[in-house]
């Protein structure tokens, strides 16, 4: 379900009873299009997430971790210098859009009382974020400016009035007056277009939900109606399915199958939205990370395609020696001056071999630089054949940072930028204003029977977690012959139930995390071995044992330890 006027009405509703009265203590941007408020109210501090992303638009309370920015944007250090504790008046909607208004009050640098308007109009790729002086109507801010050559309907720039975007001429569904919603009711066909048409802020999910329940109920129409709308003042969010696709509402649906309830919308909201938030996060912070790693995988199997070829040619070794033995032989047959000469080859049962020479060298000169092509193709093989080893170490180092950008959720992106930095795949960034460095600490896991387990997320984790942080009798977990993370149980003996739900955490964090019957091996910490020079990330192991797995995102989420 989109996030339409009827979902936004029950999240206003929830909002105010949490939020009113409170005090914002903190302004933070940890995304471009995404502002999280700390309010403080109810002695409780709240996170609201405001977001203005084209696809994920929406206003919630929020519990997904994340990370600010070293340096704040501007429009955050605007909200700061306006909002920053100031008191949450109310909030309201507008009508039944998809606009909120949330009214602060602050006073200002002089003591006088100022009211901010901080408005939030969710409309897909238009959806923006603006701070208003109520006053004067005019925008301080807004976190993404529109221009008159982007609209010339309105404009989105600091010092512009304010001006609400277009609104249909229809009516709102929840203060339409009886007669003209019984006129409605008795004179249309009651299809979700038809509903939608008519009626202000109505999705295709909700708009199919009330034709749904006015055709089962055709003998009390108004009734069923009013009864819809007043059923969104107390929320209780369901996440439902229909056709193999999930959809959120604000209360169950009748059209819907499977509803599974929260205890509140914001609650529903972080499980609809976290992965999918997420990954787009993700690659919004990784997208110079994905793509030098990308550009690093292409230049090395060029590489390497160039190398095998080189290895080829040196295959020819042997057959210039030959070459240059017959001519020091035949010297005195070899003529001056000529391109080829045919000498009987020796090797062979002196048949005869038919040798390129060089017109612009002497027959002892030829014979002298076929036996330079030799040495030199003799000493290319111990050469190359390390730099191909070490160019397949490379690719395969890359590829598991690829996975690892894929899997990774927006706190761990510091960590592999670090990790790149440290293998020279990045410059540091010079930066005057220094950060404190935060520790980042392994994913933690519990089995069914209470062991520890631990995850490494990148690959300096991976190799502290495995050859500093664990027991030599600890056990070891890793995907089969592909990237993943280092897991480790912390137990000598573990049961075969721990083990095989550690298989599962190695499983899914690999590119594998989807297919089923995933090899996992396991083999004690004491017969793992990093050889000198090695990646970050890569050891190598004996005496294994394999499990088949099947990863379960349930299971995984079951198992994460607070």
């Amino acid at each position: 379900m989109s996030f339409d006027g009827v979902f936004t009405h029950s999240m206003v509703h929830e909002l105010n009873q949490l939020l009113t009265g409170g005090r914002l203590s903190k302004i933070q941007q940890p995304y471009d299009m995404e502002v999280i408020l700390v309010i403080r109210s109810q002695r409780k501090n709240h996170k609201l997430l405001l977001s203005a992303h084209p696809t994920y638009a929406r206003v919630q309370l929020t519990e997904i971790p994340y990370e600010n920015p070293t340096n704040p944007p501007n429009f955050a250090m605007m909200l700061r210098k306006y909002l920053e504790g100031g008191i949450l008046e109310k909030i309201e909607q507008m009508e039944n859009d998809r606009v909120i208004h949330f009214h602060f009050s602050k006073r200002n640098e002089l003591g006088d009382l100022e009211n901010l308007v901080l408005i939030v109009e969710l409309m897909g790729r238009h959806s923006t974020i603006l701070l208003m002086n109520q006053k004067t109507g005019l925008i301080l801010d807004a976190i993404k400016h529109v221009g008159p050559s982007q609209n010339t309907y309105r404009l989105l720039l600091p010092g512009v009035s304010y001006q609400r975007p277009p609104v249909q001429e229809v009516k709102n569904p929840f203060t339409v007056d009886d007669e003209a919603l019984f006129q409605f009711l008795n004179q249309q066909e009651l299809t979700q277009k038809t509903i939608q048409q008519h009626f202000q802020g109505m999705g295709f999910d909700t708009a199919e939900e009330l034709s749904f329940r006015l055709k089962k109920n055709e003998q009390n129409k108004l009734k069923t109606w009013r009864e819809f709308f007043a059923s969104l003042n107390t929320p209780k969010g369901t996440l439902a399915e229909k056709n193999g696709k999930e959809f959120f509402t604000p209360i169950p649906y009748m059209s819907l199958e499977n509803g599974r309830t929260f205890n509140s919308l914001s609650e529903l909201l972080d499980n609809f939205y976290q992965d999918k938030a997420q990954k787009d996060r993700v690659k919004q912070l990784g997208t110079v990370l994905i793509s030098k790693m990308q550009n690093e995988h292409k230049k090395n199997q060029k590489k390497l395609l160039k190398l095998e070829k080189t290895l080829k040619e040196t295959e020819n070794a042997e057959d210039y020696r030959r070459k240059g033995e017959l001519l020091t032989t035949f010297l005195h047959l070899v003529p001056k001056g000529k391109s080829s000469v045919t000498l009987n080859n020796y090797y062979e049962e002196d048949a005869p071999l038919s040798i390129p020479l060089r017109v612009d060298l002497s027959p002892n000169q030829n014979a002298q630089k076929y036996f330079q092509k030799y040495q030199k193709a003799k000493n290319a093989v111990k050469i190359v054949t390390e730099q191909i080893k070490e160019t397949k170490q490379d690719i395969l180092y890359i590829e598991s940072v690829l996975d690892q950008l894929a899997l990774a959720s927006p706190l761990e992106m510091n960590g592999i930028k670090e990790e790149l930095i440290a293998t020279g795949y990045l410059k540091p960034v010079k930066n005057k204003k220094k950060r404190k460095e935060t520790k980042e600490t392994f994913q933690t896991f519990t089995s069914s029977d209470g062991t520890t387990i631990l995850v490494g997320r990148n690959n300096l984790q991976n190799d502290q977690l495995t050859l500093k942080i664990a027991r030599k009798t600890d056990t070891w977990l890793h995907v089969k012959n592909i990237p993943g993370s280092h897991v480790i149980i912390k137990d000598n003996n573990p049961s075969e139930t721990t083990l095989n739900e550690a298989a599962e955490i190695a499983a899914f964090f690999s590119k594998y995390r989807h297919s089923a019957n995933v090899p996992v091996d396991y083999v004690k910490v004491k017969y793992i071995h990093k050889p000198n020079g090695a990646k970050p990330g890569y050891v190598i192991y004996e005496n294994q044992n394999t499990l088949y797995v099947t990863p379960k995102e349930n299971l995984v989420k079951q198992l994460k330890a607070d």
